[in-house]
């Protein structure tokens, strides 16, 4: 088994200023995670492969960012079993199209999806981790710890 918990996926290396807002929250976790690219409609049998491999190599939750029909994470969710969270990149329509494209999943083939850019890459990788701490108190310790320090900066704020 690998220690890689999360994957990471994008469907272009432009995607990747995006994507890495969620590599370094998992880093800063200490919750192993690869970056791949790889596109639902340019490499689909790559894809395809790499999705349904994902579980035996002891991946728990996986991350797909792409622009425009942003086709990714539907396909990934087609191909495997384990949680899949679209991020939508911006794009053509500031990402609108990614995100109608994201949230408007066929019944059967769930994607949880977040915001646009890169909030929504920061979120999805908080997703990953409330979902990893069902099974890993030391994960589940470092997200209330996490939301700690986000009450104390917020109540320290002086206006």
């Amino acid at each position: 088994m690998s220690d890689i918990k999360v994957a990471i996926m994008m469907g272009s290396k432009s995607d990747l200023p995006t994507m890495d807002e969620a590599a370094k929250i998992l880093k800063d976790f200490g919750v192993g995670c690869e970056l791949r690219v790889l596109s639902a409609h340019r490499t689909p049998v790559e894809t395809a492969q790499y999705a349904e491999e994902l579980e035996k190599r002891g991946v728990k939750v996986v991350i797909c960012g792409a622009g425009g029909s942003a086709a990714l994470a539907g396909v990934v969710a087609a191909h495997t079993l384990l949680p899949v969270i679209g991020i939508p990149i911006e794009s053509v329509l500031q990402g609108m199209d990614s995100l109608l494209s994201t949230v408007q999943m066929p019944p059967g083939v769930p994607v949880g999806a977040v915001a646009i850019g890169k909030p929504g890459a920061k979120n999805a990788a908080l997703l990953a981790l409330r979902i990893l701490a069902l099974s890993d108190p030391a994960v589940a310790q470092k997200l209330v710890n996490f939301k700690e320090e986000q009450r104390k900066k917020i109540l320290g704020e002086k206006i």
